[in-house]
């Protein structure tokens, strides 16, 4: 009851007349009212200078005041990067002939190992290792990378193929021929017949850093031509283990920049519009985008791209050797001079290392002068390398260092 008569005491209170009022609350009242006011105004005036000078320094940094006040990043502006780079970037199809299918099949026959398969169940059917007769079809994304028509592009969209047509972004179509390959880094350039195309400055791949907003411009499922997506750079150097062959050279850019089948070989652009890679994979357990796409470096790019436009098709060359990084343990039980190096356990036969004069037990401590001291420093040597070049070999054998000058051949 006390309680009930409390709460309804309380109620009345704050909506009580005049008449109630004393005079000495009254006096009360009107200091706390001028007091509040004061507050009030005081704390309205340093908003105001606040406010004033968010807006001073949203001006040095060409920030809006709303912008910079509400703690929000300022927007980026991606429409120029994105008007440059759709003009460079083409559409490919690309197929097979009947004649380079049947050739194909023929090449897969001729590697059959077992006597057992003159007679199979492809015979009936036209085709190898269990499959019918097909020609091979794709279509993909490249970038124009010369004034005179040289596109660059992934092997795995052109590799195949000899009949290929390129789409630039205003429709015009050409037939392209295909100038050489790399399929250690899955890199192919083609070229079509036209001057005065539009192209991209070339980035400084090196020099990117993870966080940094990046664009994915290519033709999706190859019917969303001229698609722009954008993403950070979220890892660097990447080896996924994706391009399949010994010498495969993996040091993808890692992106979240949405990419998808037919992205392949279509350009990875920083917000200045520089051709900063060339997209090439996703991870996905889908084989749509999951989350991460990778893209080859433009340092890497440009290096191949030279290349092939000088030489053609490239082939990477092996040295022909296996073995072990040299370690202690490997010291004591062989008795070796040398405390690091890469220790030959076996020499290929008809390998390039065994023609020079290389032989198991010989330890490799430099390759053109460059001191090797474990496996992965032979394997950096030797990333570029290619059939017919010359390299000068140093080996340590029981305590005394020999040099070859190899001739590289085709691995085996």
């Amino acid at each position: 009851m006390l309680r009930n008569k409390a709460k309804k005491g309380a109620f009345r209170f704050l909506y009580s007349s005049k008449s109630e009022i004393t005079m000495r609350n009254l006096l009360k009242y009107m200091f706390a009212g001028i007091l509040g006011g004061l507050i009030v105004l005081g704390g309205f005036s340093l908003i105001q200078e606040e406010v004033s000078f968010d807006q001073n320094y949203a001006q040095q940094v060409n920030l809006s005041p709303v912008t910079k006040f509400a703690g929000v990043a300022p927007q980026l502006d991606f429409i120029e990067a994105s008007e440059k780079s759709m003009k460079v970037v083409v559409h490919i199809s690309a197929e097979e002939s009947e004649l380079l299918a049947q050739k194909r099949i023929q090449e897969q026959r001729e590697k059959r190992q077992s006597p057992f398969d003159f007679f199979s169940i492809d015979d009936f059917f036209g085709g190898a290792m269990g499959s019918p007769f097909y020609q091979q079809r794709g279509s993909g994304s490249g970038v124009i990378i010369s004034e005179d028509g040289y596109i660059v592009t992934n092997n795995h969209v052109v590799g195949f193929a000899d009949n290929i047509k390129v789409t630039l972004q205003d429709g015009k179509e050409y037939k392209a021929e295909k100038i050489g390959t790399d399929p250690s880094t899955d890199l192919a350039v083609i070229k079509i017949e036209e001057r005065g195309l539009p192209i991209l400055k070339l980035a400084d791949s090196d020099q990117c850093k993870v966080g940094e907003w990046v664009l994915a411009v290519g033709n999706p499922f190859d019917y969303l031509t001229s698609t722009v997506t954008a993403g950070i750079i979220s890892a660097k150097g990447r080896d996924i283990d994706i391009i399949k062959g010994q010498k495969s050279i993996e040091e993808f850019i890692q992106t979240d920049a949405a990419i998808n089948p037919g992205n392949s070989g279509g350009a990875l652009v920083n917000v200045n519009g520089e051709l900063l890679g060339i997209n090439t994979a996703i991870a996905t357990p889908t084989g749509t985008y999951a989350g991460y796409s990778f893209a080859i470096p433009a340092n890497l790019v440009k290096l191949i791209v030279d290349e092939i436009i000088a030489n053609g098709d490239i082939e990477r060359a092996n040295l022909g050797v296996a073995g072990y990084d040299v370690d202690e343990e490997l010291v004591k039980d062989n008795d070796l001079k040398v405390n690091s190096g890469f220790y030959v356990a076996q020499v290929v036969d008809g390998s390039a290392a065994q023609f020079s004069g290389v032989v198991v037990g010989d330890i490799i401590t430099e390759l053109d002068g460059e001191k090797i001291e474990n496996f992965e420093d032979l394997k950096e040597a030797l990333k570029f390398t290619k059939v017919g070049d010359n390299i000068r070999v140093k080996v340590n054998r029981n305590g005394t260092d020999k040099t070859f000058n190899i001739r590289l051949k085709r691995g085996l």
